[in-house]
C-alpha cells in the first residue's frame, strides 16, 4: 500500500481556507439571535429550567407580551439555539445545548487557528497610541 503524504499548505492557501472556514461560522442568524437583550433573558430563563418548558411559562414575568415572546423564541429556534415541539395546545421549548456548545466551540477553534497571537504592540514602530475602551473617536476633521 502506498501512502501519499499531504503537502503543507502555503501561507496564502492556509489564509484563504482559514477565512472561508471562519466566515462560514460567523453566521448572521446566530449573532442576530444572540444580539437582543430580551432574547438573551428569555434564553437564560429557558436554560435555567433545565428541561422542556412551555412558551407561556417562559413568558411569565418577562414583561413582554406572549406574541412578542413567541417571535423571540422563533428567532432563537431558526438559529438552532432552541428546539420547540407542539403537544396539543402547548408549545414546549428546550435549549439545544449540544448544538450551541458545538457552534461556539467551532467558532472559538477557528478564531484561535486564524488569528495569530499578536497584539497592537507588535506593530512596526513600537507601542501605538491606544484609546481607552468605550471612547468613540470622531472621524470628522476639526477646523483650525
Amino acid at each position: 500500500m502506498v501512502q501519499v503524504s499531504k503537502q503543507p499548505e502555503s501561507p496564502a492557501t492556509a489564509g484563504r481556507t482559514c477565512r472561508k472556514g471562519l466566515a462560514s461560522l460567523l453566521a448572521p442568524r446566530l449573532f442576530k439571535a444572540l444580539s437582543d437583550p430580551k432574547r438573551l433573558s428569555l434564553l437564560a430563563r429557558l436554560a435555567e429550567e433545565k428541561g422542556p418548558c412551555t412558551v407561556g411559562h417562559v413568558a411569565e414575568g418577562s414583561g413582554v407580551d406572549l406574541s412578542v415572546v413567541s417571535r423571540h423564541l422563533a428567532i432563537l429556534r431558526e438559529a438552532g439555539i432552541i428546539r420547540c415541539v407542539k403537544r396539543g395546545k402547548e408549545v414546549f421549548c428546550i435549549v439545544e445545548k449540544t448544538a450551541v456548545v458545538r457552534m461556539l466551540r467551532e467558532l472559538a477553534d477557528a478564531l484561535e487557528t486564524c488569528c495569530p497571537d499578536k497584539t497592537l504592540e507588535d506593530l512596526p514602530g513600537g507601542n501605538p497610541q491606544t484609546e481607552p475602551p468605550g471612547k468613540k473617536r470622531s472621524l470628522r476633521r476639526t477646523r483650525p
